[in-house]
């Protein structure tokens, strides 16, 4: 008998995968992570004020790791600490509008230029129903839209960065689009007052790009997405001359 467990244990051992300890997710990377995603998104506008109490009411938790979260958040430069100890989203100048859309524009084109030889019939199918997706949300015309657009247009984007296979440059661009959620936002009111080409057009641009594996194609299909929100909030600061 035995010899007989010791081989039901042995194929056991074969049979179940390798499994290793679950890290337990902490409430400080709880609220972290909820106030990241509101950012990227666009949840909170250039120049908000975000009170620590206030935010822990908010997310009903205690002050501490909404302060911890802040400072963290701080330190990746998507906020800002002023001297009375508050912290704020950075307001939108020229100066900083135009440095974010030089880097995104480069670091995310060369993402770009590295996925455009490996992604795979299969990837590409899959970018044109994230599109798709997008534009059924745009047509429901939910009063939430926004957060839920966003979300798929980040989700279209790092489908293809993911396929880089660059463990270095993926961190990078997510710290971009931490700090340019409140630019998106912007923009983002700002087409609804002007109308124009939706958003997902260039994405369609982007993709028969990748198809085509047009290298150079794609990643001024791509300077031409980041540009368009840019460039609606640049349109906006260059009229009034000030920051947003």
């Amino acid at each position: 008998m035995a010899g007989i467990a010791e081989t039901v244990d042995q194929r056991d051992e074969r049979l179940t995968p390798r499994l290793t300890p679950v890290e337990r997710e902490t409430v400080q990377d709880r609220v972290y992570g909820q106030l990241r995603r509101t950012l990227i998104n666009g949840g909170f506008a250039a120049g908000d004020m975000l009170r620590i109490v206030d935010l822990a009411e908010r997310l009903k938790t205690s002050t501490m790791p909404v302060r911890e979260a802040l400072g963290r958040l701080v330190s990746e430069q998507a906020l800002e600490a002023l001297p009375n100890r508050s912290v704020r989203v950075p307001l939108i100048t020229r100066q900083r509008l135009d440095d974010l859309e030089r880097a995104r524009i480069l670091i995310e084109g060369r993402l770009v230029a590295l996925a455009c030889h490996r992604l795979t019939p299969d990837d590409h199918e899959g970018l044109k129903q994230t599109n798709r997706d997008c534009e059924a949300a745009f047509e429901r015309h939910g009063q939430d839209i926004a957060p839920v657009t966003s979300e798929i247009n980040q989700r279209f984007h790092f489908q293809i960065y993911r396929a880089a296979g660059s463990q270095v440059l993926i961190p990078m661009v997510e710290s971009l689009w931490l700090q340019s959620g409140p630019v998106v936002r912007a923009a983002a009111h700002i087409h609804d007052e002007q109308g124009g080409l939706a958003a997902t057009n260039h994405h369609w641009t982007i993709v028969a790009a990748l198809e085509a594996r047009d290298e150079q194609a794609a990643v001024d299909a791509l300077a031409n997405d980041i540009g368009r929100s840019f460039d609606l909030v640049r349109g906006r600061l260059d009229a009034g001359d000030e920051a947003a």
